[in-house]
């Protein structure tokens, strides 16, 4: 064989897998409106491919790349591999060859301290291969092993495009971002037809584990969006945030002031500590313009979370929503803050908190569901952080749960409080309720309400927190709402300039 003709073999086998799955296939996938998996890469990379591995793997039996593109590009600049199914070969299944290439691609990314991306749109593990790949040393779960390796030490971010059922559910289950496309994406252990099969429980892909279904009510889903190239550009949108690994700082950019249609933060936050107000209008006016990356929007809403940029620097972002139930903890609220602690943690992003919290939700039902230890793993996040932290006191800052939002015995950089904060183990209410609760019931029906407002007003001049600031130094400054944002800037600038410590340990033992 000459050598044009040497290379004219090597360019149909390169066309061949390059053009991915044919006929059927091909068209059921876009028919559904999405992209094909390159089209989805073009998106991703700055400028396409630095190179890419296994392309002609599996293509003796006619499966292009084994229905796997792995590959190194970069993204925003930043050298990122990515793992991407292609379900337009064999519905993006794993075999043989697709999980020797996921795992050579996640051990070079571990290796080279490099940000994975994983494109997941797979019908899981083929079955027919089952005796080579699942009880062995080298079988598929070496893929999550890896995972958990990696796990804080590089970013690791799912974006869900299609199914993702079965052992192949825990990508998204155990990478730090999950971005999921709305009617298109899912997740589950056991399909809708095995479970009317084993269970007769009879339901559909979307209700066994749809987007909106992980997005809204189990917590798997971090982010919802509406199409593949949504997806793409909020999976950019996260990993600018980022380091390349835990070793590095986060990437800072040019500071922009906050959004010209930001209220003034003096003019958001209500005196009166009953009435509730929406924590993302407080938000918008200390970040930078267009900068707030929320996590689990629509998850455990009476607590936000996200990424944003003060002054062109990262932060992440904890903060209660007394829009939503009062912006009490529940089960659910403190999961949601935990895990994005830890994420921060990892990453050596600093966390800034907007405290304006009454507490733990209390009752039988909360108990039941364990509250008492969901809220310990998020005390535990809080107390083992070592990344720069302020607590903003924006304004109720009682009991348990004063200190989950990073309380002053929990040794954050500063305790930072605005005028409106009123901290107290108790509120008002409850605080006269437990204190004079017998002299109460002694009097007579008529004089009981005057007795219950003069006891409160009474207990309220005790929280005032100037008095916090000047007794007990439990707060570093009282600030004004309008300089709120060029202390924080100027703060985490000096705060992030420390060593950050490590805690001697193997490991610790977490809260379940």
């Amino acid at each position: 064989m000459t050598e044009e003709s040497k290379r004219e073999v090597l360019r149909q086998k390169r066309e061949t897998a390059l053009a991915g799955g044919l006929g059927k296939s091909r068209d059921r996938h876009v028919a559904a409106g999405k992209l094909l998996v390159r089209q989805r890469l073009e998106l991703l990379f700055d400028d396409g491919f630095d190179f890419e591995d296994g392309l002609l793997a599996a293509s003796e039996v006619g499966l292009p790349g084994d229905g796997i593109i792995t590959c190194i590009g970069k993204v925003n600049g930043q050298d990122t591999a990515v793992i991407a199914n292609d379900a337009t070969v064999k519905a993006g299944t794993w075999g043989h060859k697709s999980l020797l290439k996921f795992n050579r691609m996640q051990d070079l990314a571990k290796d080279a301290g490099l940000p994975i991306i994983y494109l997941v749109d797979s019908a899981g593990a083929r079955i027919d291969e089952q005796k080579q790949l699942f009880l062995g040393r080298n079988g598929w779960g070496n893929i999550w092993y890896n995972m958990v390796q990696a796990s804080g030490v590089i970013p690791q971010v799912c974006v869900l495009f299609g199914p993702s059922p079965a052992g192949a559910a825990y990508v998204p289950g155990l990478a730090d971002l999950v971005i999921m496309v709305d009617k298109q994406a899912s997740a589950y252990l056991g399909s809708p037809r095995m479970a009317k099969m084993t269970i007769f429980e009879d339901v559909t892909d979307e209700q066994m584990g749809g987007a909106r279904l992980h997005c809204n009510v189990s917590g798997l889903g971090d982010v919802l969006v509406k199409d593949d190239a949504e997806a793409i550009a909020s999976a950019r949108d996260y990993v600018a945030f980022l380091p390349k690994n835990w070793a590095e700082k986060p990437p800072v950019v040019k500071a922009v002031p906050p959004s010209t249609d930001a209220k003034p933060i003096g003019s958001v936050v209500p005196e009166n500590q009953n009435v509730p107000y929406d924590v993302h209008d407080l938000i918008d006016g200390l970040v930078d313009a267009d900068s707030f990356y929320e996590v689990k929007a629509n998850f455990a809403k009476e607590i936000t979370t996200g990424l944003a940029r003060l002054g062109g620097a990262p932060v992440g972002i904890i903060a209660n929503n007394s829009k939503h139930k009062g912006g009490v903890l529940f089960n659910d609220t403190s999961d949601k803050a935990a895990r994005f602690i830890w994420m921060c943690n990892a990453f050596n992003i600093p966390l800034l908190f907007l405290q304006d919290i009454s507490g733990y939700m209390i009752g039988t039902a909360v108990e039941k569901a364990g509250i008492i230890r969901h809220g310990a793993k998020l005390l535990s996040a809080v107390c083992e952080s070592t990344v720069p932290r302020i607590c903003v006191l924006v304004r109720k800052a009682y009991g348990g749960g004063y200190l989950a939002m990073s309380g002053a015995p929990t040794h954050p950089d500063a305790m930072l409080a605005l005028p409106t904060a009123l901290p107290a183990l108790v509120g008002p209410e409850a605080a006269v309720n437990a204190i004079h609760f017998n002299k109460i019931m002694e009097l007579p029906e008529e004089e009981r309400a005057a007795y219950v407002s003069s006891k409160r007003d009474e207990y309220a001049q005790d929280i005032d927190v100037y008095r916090a600031a000047a007794d007990t130094f439990a707060v570093e400054d009282v600030v004004d709402p309008e300089h709120l944002r060029d202390d924080l800037i100027k703060r985490f600038r000096i705060y992030g300039q420390r060593k950050a410590g490590i805690i001697e340990r193997r490991s610790a033992v977490h809260p379940v």
